[in-house]
């Protein structure tokens, strides 16, 4: 069953989110003063309104508690932020999920009453910072402080080997979870699996390990 999603704010984390989230098959409706805005993205998504982000009867009429999820995305005007946060929880929506740049902010935001807060920029840069620093990593999630599930290149020098032979988990206390193929991750179940160069796989382990284990013999 589809999610339902309020966006409010449709700068350019605003906008990407709530186009991602129509991919994703879930129910979007956005809001933002900016009438060409609003237009723009307006075939695109489930339902867009314009109007003042910061009036309470604006977003009463939104029906803000019928969303599973409500996301702030005001980055322009921190103050903005806030009320609108605050306003969210007074009318009763359930999940609300506000954008801040600072740690500063962040802490006001859940002080106030978000119940989650995003880093959209600082992610971004964590991401791009440690898959150009992980040699052939393709994508990388972080599932908690210093561990993540990385997409990886298989190394040159592991083409036609196996895992018995690679002994990786031993050796980088890196496990390896899957193969990824036209989109989906098929489980590598066996020890005899052989590796083939261009296809991709799926690991799970501390970053500086997986770091070290894709740097050493650095193709």
């Amino acid at each position: 069953m589809a999610s339902t999603f309020l966006i409010i704010g449709l700068g350019r984390f605003g906008t990407s989110l709530a186009l991602r989230l129509m991919e994703l098959d879930n129910e979007v409706m956005v809001l933002d003063s900016s009438e060409e805005a609003v237009s723009r993205i307006a075939p695109h998504v489930t339902q867009a309104k314009v109007g003042d982000c910061m009036d309470e009867d604006v977003l009463a009429s939104l029906g803000v508690d019928s969303f599973d999820f409500c996301f702030v995305c005001i980055s322009e005007n921190f103050q903005s932020s806030m009320e609108i946060t605050s306003l969210l929880k007074e009318l009763g929506a359930p999940m609300v999920i506000a954008k801040a740049d600072r740690d500063l902010h962040a802490r006001l935001l859940l002080k106030i009453g978000a119940d989650e807060v995003v880093f959209p920029e600082r992610d971004m840069a964590t991401r791009t910072a440690m898959r150009f620093s992980v040699n052939g990593a393709l994508e990388y999630v972080e599932l908690a402080p210093g561990y993540a599930i990385f997409e990886l290149d298989v190394p040159d020098h592991w083409a036609g080997k196996t895992l018995l032979e690679l002994d990786i988990r031993k050796r980088w206390d890196v496990n390896v979870i899957g193969l990824k193929e036209n989109g989906a991750i098929l489980p590598i179940d066996a020890s005899g699996f052989h590796f083939k160069a261009d296809t991709h796989i799926m690991v799970a382990g501390k970053q500086d390990s997986v770091s070290k284990m894709m740097n050493h013999g650095k193709r």
